[in-house]
């Protein structure tokens, strides 16, 4: 309790922090909508009983927030701009000693292009002689040495020469070759002329260099000069372990890398921390800037510095600022918090004897995703808790009821593909039978018993082999020969089956069964009456095609349809599965078989496969025959299936 009246202090103190209270306003809002809604999606996630408690904490907690911020928020303004001043003064100094060592390294550059005796020896166009070498290196090199190196905290200078004929003087002049495969000389070369500044970030004997290109007046290349300088000696405060507790300078380089001596860190403080800061203070364009850390604020206080495009920040801990507040602030914590603490547990024990009912509908509700369906929701009421036990229950029995459901339909399932399997037990051993029975009546010359067991091995084979849903016209049209051919001997020959389709449709692919169905349900009502069955039943099946369609038509001359059946025959065969089991009288009619279903699954198919507007529709004037029209898609061509 006593971190979170901390952070709710803190937070409404940093609506003062800055120098320019103007800015910080508007900064300060957008804090305040960003923390409203991460408070708003933890409170989400909370219980019942805590999301009480904490309204009635927030109650207290608001007015007591209110008044502490307006009684501290003054002492730590002031303090804050006292901090600043401070470090102003520091910050503005080390600037200047930096620009300092610049100028030192400068000055070592300009004495060593000034030097003509150098120049005269770096542009010689042959190699020097034994003698002229060392009279150099003994006078003019060694005074050149000396000034230098005069200034202790220059560590290094080198004049890497773009001359193949002198001979290297360490520690100063060097072949350009030592360096052609660093990135620093591509760096150089391809910036001719400008001064290059590169910070070292390695562990230990890091320098700070100066790097240029030197080139004659015509703009002819001579060579690389660097001169470097201890990194420690360069920057002076940021490697010198500070006397000022709570006070950190840090350098930060234009290839985002930050130096420092780092045996005595502040604590809370890292270096990704920095870099984010150094970016806000840019972007915000302020004179000093607070970021909250690991534990504690930090105050950061930035100054540019050009020549070596780096940044001087000064870190400063605002954990000793907040120290001297802390004090009074923790008195008024502790006894805020016993009283929350006393309202909480009060709190508590009352919303359990209310919220009982809730906590037992959770239980049965933990038992029902556990897959108990059959529990007992002892939970009553006119409350809204009653309410939602009521619905709770009523979702369980559906639940149930849909479960049953599902286990019947799989049964159902089961015992389908079990028939199935029945039926294609040793199909071979029923054909190898049929074509044994075929020959035994050959041979007794019983021919029209050999053809019959002929079709009826072909219809056999057609019916058990689904190579695929779909086959070509001539197919099954072979097959209703076949059956044709079977029915005839049922009924003495007065059946006739009359084809007229155009080779050039032969091979248009139809789902397969979808003609038998139409011719069976032909014969089946066409035979239905006495004169049928003594003067005999035609069935005439015609294709066609046009305006993108194929049309296969069965037309038989049997007793016709009633008109009012008919339209009733035509609408079954659009309704949906649902429509069509609904209707009262399907019940009785689909178990005698009488209901159109056949013609109502074939159509169904031809919908699936080929979408809405084909289909089979039926037209008949009864007494005069009945026709069933059959619309498919043209071109819709296939191999077709082998009759084995």
């Amino acid at each position: 309790m006593t971190e979170i009246w901390c952070l709710m202090v803190r937070e409404g103190m940093k609506y003062n922090r800055d120098i320019s209270s103007g800015e910080e306003e508007g900064r300060g809002m957008g804090k305040f909508r960003n923390t409203a809604a991460g408070v708003r999606a933890w409170y989400g996630g909370l219980s019942i009983h805590i999301k009480l408690i904490a309204a009635y904490i927030i109650i207290i907690l608001v007015p007591v927030i209110i008044i502490s911020n307006y009684l501290f928020a003054g002492f730590y303004r002031n303090t804050i701009k006292d901090t600043v001043k401070e470090n102003r003064y520091q910050i503005n100094n080390e600037k200047e000693v930096i620009t300092g060592k610049i100028a030192a390294m400068e000055q070592s550059f300009n004495l060593l292009i000034s030097d003509s005796q150098l120049g005269e020896y770096v542009m010689m166009k042959s190699e020097p002689e034994v003698y002229e070498l060392m009279t150099y290196k003994a006078f003019a090199f060694s005074y050149l040495q000396r000034v230098m190196f005069n200034n202790p905290d220059i560590a290094g200078v080198r004049f890497y020469v773009n001359n193949p004929f002198i001979m290297e003087l360490w520690p100063i002049i060097y072949h350009e070759e030592r360096i052609k495969d660093s990135p620093l000389y591509s760096k150089v070369m391809k910036q001719p002329g400008r001064m290059l500044w590169e910070i070292e970030s390695a562990d230990s004997n890091s320098m700070v260099s100066m790097i240029i290109g030197s080139n004659r007046a015509d703009n002819l290349h001579i060579g690389i000069i660097k001169i470097d300088m201890r990194i420690e000696d360069f920057f002076e405060k940021a490697y010198t372990n500070s006397s000022e507790r709570d006070s950190r300078f840090f350098i930060l380089d234009q290839q985002g890398n930050l130096h420092a001596n780092n045996t005595d860190p502040l604590p809370g403080l890292d270096e990704e921390q920095i870099r984010q800061a150094v970016t806000e203070y840019k972007q915000a364009g302020k004179t000093s800037l607070v970021v909250p850390g690991g534990g504690a604020d930090f105050l950061y206080l930035v100054e540019h510095i050009d020549k070596i495009n780096a940044e001087l920040v000064n870190v400063i801990s605002l954990h000793t600022t907040y120290s001297k507040i802390g004090h009074t602030r923790n008195t008024v914590i502790l006894v805020v918090t016993l009283l929350l603490i006393l309202l909480a547990v009060t709190t508590y024990f009352m919303q359990s004897i209310v919220l009982k009912k809730l906590d037992v509908l959770r239980e049965s509700m933990k038992r029902v995703r556990g897959g108990n369906f059959s529990i007992e929701v002892p939970v009553q009421g006119g409350d809204e808790i009653g309410e939602l036990a009521h619905h709770f229950r009523q979702m369980l029995n559906t639940i149930n009821e849909l479960v049953a459901d599902a286990v019947k339909r799989s049964a159902a399932t089961k015992e389908a593909e079990l028939q199935a399997l029945r039926n294609q037990i040793d199909a071979h051993f029923l054909y190898n039978t049929l074509e044994n029975l075929k020959m035994l009546s050959e041979v007794e010359g019983q021919y029209t018993i050999a053809d019959a067991l002929t079709s009826l091995g072909s219809i056999m084979r057609y019916n058990l082999r689904w190579t695929g849903d779909k086959v070509q016209l001539s197919d099954e049209l072979g097959h209703i020969q076949h059956y044709i051919s079977i029915m005839s001997i049922r009924y003495d020959e007065k059946l006739q089956l009359q084809l007229d389709v155009p080779w050039e449709l032969q091979n248009q692919e139809l789902p397969k069964m979808s003609l038998q169905p139409i011719v069976e349900n032909a014969l089946k009502h066409g035979m239905y009456s006495a004169l049928m069955r003594r003067e005999g039943l035609c069935v005439d099946l015609h294709a066609y095609s046009g305006e993108g369609s194929f049309y296969v038509e069965v037309t038989d001359n049997g007793t016709g349809i009633p008109e009012d059946r008919l339209a009733v025959l035509n609408e079954k065969l659009t309704m949906t599965d649902a429509e069509f089991y609904s209707l009262p009288e399907e019940a009785a009619v689909l178990k005698k078989g009488n209901g159109g279903i056949g013609l109502r699954n074939v159509n169904q198919r031809i919908r699936m496969y080929y979408g809405e507007e084909y289909g089979i529709r039926v037209e008949s004037v009864q007494g005069s025959g009945t026709t069933v029209k059959v619309k498919l898609p043209l071109d819709n061509t296939l191999g077709g299936e082998t009759q084995l």
